[in-house]
């Protein structure tokens, strides 16, 4: 009597776009959580030094570490979802316009210290925004 010996098919390799595409995905995460965290904690610290009230900030804190882990949740995916990548994309693209325009209009109080972080984070969520498609064509 012969016992066939199955052996599991190997894990798909990850393709070099993904994973690249999985630890820009994973930087974002953590800058977004550091944030979050950031504003959270230190909101009685930060609204003197940005000019924007704590009641602003931790809204924002929670909502930044809500965001940072559906980023985490997707980066962790495999194969990640090509759909949540463009709508974590699109979420990016929607905050640079929202913060340019809260910079521009002054619409949380911020002092200039507050508004140079505000836009230096716009760009900072910008280059989140534009660097899926820059991961996923690398060979």
């Amino acid at each position: 009597m012969t016992t066939a010996l199955t052996v599991p098919a190997p894990a798909r390799p990850a393709v070099a776009g993904e994973t690249v595409l999985r630890r820009v995905l994973l930087v974002d995460a953590v800058v977004t959580g550091a944030n979050g965290v950031a504003y959270l904690a230190g909101a009685t610290v930060l609204d003197g030094v940005l000019g924007v009230s704590a009641g602003a900030l931790r809204p924002i804190g929670a909502f930044l570490l809500a965001f940072a882990g559906v980023v985490a949740v997707v980066a962790t995916r495999c194969p990640i979802p090509g759909a949540a990548v463009r709508e974590l994309m699109a979420a990016n693209a929607l905050w640079v316009v929202a913060s340019l325009a809260v910079a521009a209009t002054g619409a949380l109080d911020a002092n200039g210290v507050g508004t140079a972080w505000i836009v230096l984070q716009a760009v900072t969520v910008a280059g989140f925004a534009a660097l899926p498609p820059w991961a996923l064509a690398r060979p």
